[in-house]
């Protein structure tokens, strides 16, 4: 207690100088709360555009080819069909799903008096595991729908609006795609990502990949391919297989890199990660670099108490004060005053942080409210009492170098 309060009575001794040396270690403090914060919120932000995409699944679609091969000239169109999909899942390894989209175009939804256009769109019924479809009524499109052509629907949130202006549950209602009459059996929640394929599911009707084949005329072919990777597996990997089996299928050049477009979530979010280290790295070199400047500050200023003290350091190792003391007594000293200057600087800027996360709460921005975990706290708090520590180390070296018998003739 005789320690801790000598080390207050040197702090307060001349309050306006430790207060205006301690406001530099706060408001470093206070910056470097305040931009993490931020920081989480913007990269809160970026993510949640992919949240509930499968980051380990790309897309690819036919296009015309860029080689000729076996016969055929560069430029042939070509497709992809369902039935290659069998194919795939036999002879490549680690897909855990294939999802294939057929576009039937925007057509005229009708109900009663109710009606709009939107896109018509044929799926699988591993659609979900390509893209979260959270429902807000009924299901999804299941195998038995996909193996009897059903007629059946799950229409996106827009459309439902649209079509039932007063609300309710609409399972099992008749729909009119144009002429033809499909059942709804599921309504999509509103979408929360900005990162989907073939357009919005919000505005779509989506039904059996194979009734849409067969209602319109369209063939085997499929307009896009999706595929999900299993727990471990690259997508980069399955992506290759995937376009080479293609290739062989089709009769074309293994190394025409133009007869096949394709998206691969995995390489995105690998530059989504590379950018939010860049933008952590960047706000911790500012941060850290506010607080050493208030550290410098804390570190002169203890020069000026160590300068002003040499006859008290004289006569304390006069009477036997070992150097350990002396320097524990300057370092304790720095500590203190850059612990409760960083300790208010944390606590400032977790209110405003939070402060922030109340206005944001419920407003529609690409930020996400700003946060602040405990365990960036401790850090912070670890951080400050280290360079409390090394602010004071230069003083406390300076001190030790007074000699008993100058320090005791000095006036």
């Amino acid at each position: 207690m005789d320690f801790l309060s000598e080390i207050w009575q040197t702090i307060t001794k001349n309050r306006s100088r430790s207060l205006l040396t301690a406001f530099g270690v706060f408001w470093g403090m206070l910056m470097l709360i305040v931009l993490i914060g931020l920081g989480n919120a913007l990269t809160g932000g970026i993510y949640s555009q992919v949240d509930g995409f499968a980051m380990n699944s790309c897309t690819m679609g036919a296009s015309v080819t860029g080689k000729p091969y076996k016969g055929f000239q560069r430029g042939r169109q070509w497709s992809i069909y369902l039935s290659d999909l069998d194919v795939i899942s036999q002879h490549v390894e680690g897909i855990e799903a294939l999802s294939p989209m057929v576009f039937a175009g925007e057509k005229t939804i009708s109900i009663g008096e109710s009606h709009g256009d939107f896109n018509l769109v044929g799926i699988t019924a591993e659609y979900p595991k390509v893209m979260v479809s959270p429902l807000l009524y009924g299901r999804f499109i299941n195998e038995i729908d996909m193996r009897d052509k059903r007629k059946v629907c799950v229409i996106g949130i827009d459309v439902y609006r649209k079509l039932f202006p007063k609300g309710g549950n609409p399972i099992g209602q008749r729909i009119f795609c144009g002429s033809i009459p499909f059942n709804i059996v599921g309504v999509r929640k509103q979408n929360e990502n900005n990162v989907y394929i073939g357009g919005n599911p919000d505005e779509m009707v989506q039904a059996p990949v194979t009734t849409i084949q067969k209602a319109y005329n369209l063939g085997e072919s499929v307009h896009i391919l999706m595929a999900v990777a299993k727990d471990g597996i690259p997508v980069s990997q399955i992506e290759k297989a995937i376009k080479d089996e293609l290739k062989l299928l089709h009769n074309i050049a293994p190394d025409d890199d133009k007869a096949l477009w394709g998206f691969n979530a995995e390489e995105e979010m690998k530059a989504l990660t590379y950018l939010g280290i860049g933008l952590s790295a960047l706000i911790w070199l500012i941060g850290l670099g506010t607080l050493i400047s208030g550290a410098v500050g804390v570190s002169n200023i203890m020069l000026v108490t160590v300068r002003e003290r040499t006859k008290e350091i004289g006569i304390r190792r006069a009477i036997g004060a070992s150097p350990w003391v002396i320097m524990r007594q300057i370092i304790a000293e720095s500590v203190v005053l850059t612990s409760l200057a960083g300790l208010a600087g944390i606590m400032a800027g977790v209110g405003a942080v939070l402060l922030t996360a109340r206005v944001l709460e419920h407003a529609d921005t690409f930020i996400k409210a700003p946060n602040i975990s405990f365990g960036v706290a401790i850090t912070c708090l670890v951080i400050i009492i280290v360079i409390g520590i090394l602010a004071g180390l230069l003083p406390a070296l300076r001190a030790l170098k007074i000699k008993p018998v100058e320090a005791l003739s000095e006036e």
